[in-house]
């Protein structure tokens, strides 16, 4: 006797007419109302995107702040410019 091969697939678990996998992938296309995860998956999934969410709040509260450009020189920004364009 052959053993079976472990694998993590749920179309090998769900048997539907033949149990073919090409027959699961049509029946999941033409019900997807009656395909869901599990509550397990779910929360475990919640959880994740939980910490995963604080972890990047944490890291934007500790990055320190960045000047836009710090080599222009100041004597630029205080001369009016008059290029035609933008608020008079």
């Amino acid at each position: 006797m052959t053993r079976r091969k472990k694998t993590r697939s749920i179309a090998d678990k769900v048997q539907i007419r033949t149990g073919r996998r090409k027959d699961y992938k049509k029946w999941r296309a033409e019900n997807p109302d009656q395909v869901h995860s599990g509550p397990r998956y779910v929360s475990k999934k919640k959880d994740q995107r939980k910490t995963q969410a604080a972890a990047k709040l944490e890291r934007m509260k500790a990055a320190p702040l960045l000047q836009l450009h710090p080599d222009a020189p100041a004597a630029q920004d205080s001369s009016p410019k008059n290029d035609g364009g933008g608020e008079q």
